[in-house]
C-alpha cells in the first residue's frame, strides 16, 4: 500500500474513476452545452489530483504550482459557468439547500 502512494498510482486510479464519471455525465447531458458546468467542475479536481501526484512523486515545485493554477483556472471557470446560468449553484430550483428550510421540515422547526 506505502508504494501505491509513493509512486503516485492511488492518483492514477482516482482519475480513472473522474474519467469514468466525466463519460457518464456527458452521456447523460446529451449535449455539450449542459456538460461544460460539469467539466468545469471536474477539470479542476482532476488538476488538484495531478498536483497531488506531482508532490508524492517528488516532482520539482514549478510542476506542483502549475498543475494548482490550472485548477484555479479551471474552478473560475465553473463559477463563470454557473453565473452565467443564472443559478449561482448547482441546486436545482425549488430544492431544499443545506442549512436552509423553506418551512417543509416541520420537524426541524422551532416554535
Amino acid at each position: 500500500m506505502d508504494g501505491l502512494f509513493a509512486s503516485g498510482r492511488i492518483v492514477d486510479f482516482i482519475l480513472l474513476g473522474v474519467l469514468a464519471e466525466a463519460v457518464l455525465i456527458f452521456a447523460l447531458c446529451r449535449s455539450l452545452s449542459r456538460f461544460a458546468p460539469f467539466a468545469a467542475t471536474l477539470a479542476s479536481g482532476a488538476a488538484l489530483m495531478l498536483a497531488l501526484r506531482a508532490a508524492l512523486t517528488g516532482t520539482a515545485w514549478p510542476v506542483i504550482a502549475a498543475w494548482m493554477l490550472v485548477g484555479l483556472v479551471a474552478h473560475a471557470a465553473d463559477l463563470l459557468l454557473r453565473r452565467r446560468r443564472g443559478r449561482g449553484d448547482a441546486w436545482p430550483q425549488g430544492a431544499v439547500k443545506p442549512g436552509r428550510n423553506n418551512g417543509s421540515h416541520a420537524a426541524f422547526t422551532r416554535r
